[in-house]
């Protein structure tokens, strides 16, 4: 049964449908855009937004420099350090007297109260060290004993003794003290280095180098 229709009138009848369909969805779209652009947005709004580039990073490596400690700034700590001796005195002073002495310090010792107890501290220093600086020479004696009884040498010594000494005195009391800071180097003898010495009232003629003089005695080397 035929419903009136020939094939190329269907055929039409399909383009135009294609057709309506097309101009249906091209309207939509229009529509669409327009309807965009009188929204109010902003062209930022709707654009993509580029990220704003950072700068790297930079590290910048520097040496680290510490202030050297000069001499002066040395030199002013020392003189502040407390404890630091100012004198000999200050020294002998700090010096505990010790309940009992060994025969060596008591060697050095008696030497320093019989030779030099009427003189200076640094006299009585220079004469301890004149003993401790011959038991180190090589040409005497190694021991302070050794020193002191060697044969005519010191003039105290009678009959290879020592004489008597008032330990309760206070003449004994820096003397041992003048000898425990020679031995221990803990003050600078004004001697420095000597190995001989004579009063000053007797002219022995000795073909020495001549250092110095303390008090009452002069020092060669």
């Amino acid at each position: 049964m035929s419903d009136g229709f020939t094939a190329f009138d269907k055929v039409r009848m399909r383009t135009k449908v294609q057709w309506a369909s097309v101009a249906a969805l091209a309207a939509t779209v229009t529509t669409a855009l327009f309807s965009a652009q009188g929204s109010g947005a902003a062209p930022s709004e709707i654009a993509p937004i580029l990220a704003k580039p950072q700068a790297p990073t930079t590290f910048v490596s520097e040496p680290v420099v510490q202030p050297l400690v000069t001499e002066a700034a040395e030199a002013a700590a020392d003189e502040g350090s407390p404890g630091e001796p100012a004198s000999l005195a200050e020294l002998v002073g700090e010096q505990a007297m010790p309940e009992t002495l060994d025969e060596q310090m008591r060697c050095l010792a008696g030497a320093i109260y019989f030779e030099a107890r009427g003189e200076s501290l640094e006299g009585q220093l220079a004469v301890g060290r004149v003993i401790i600086n011959r038991t180190e020479s090589g040409r005497f004696p190694s021991t302070y004993c050794g020193v002191v009884y060697q044969r005519s040498q010191f003039s105290f010594i009678r009959g290879n003794r020592m004489p008597s000494i008032r330990e309760g005195s206070k003449d004994w009391k820096r003397a041992v003290a003048i000898a425990r800071i020679a031995v221990e180097s803990s003050w600078t003898s004004p001697a420095k280095g000597a190995l001989f010495f004579h009063a000053a009232r007797v002219s022995p003629g000795w073909r020495l180098t001549r250092l110095t003089q303390v008090d009452n005695h002069i020092f060669y080397r």
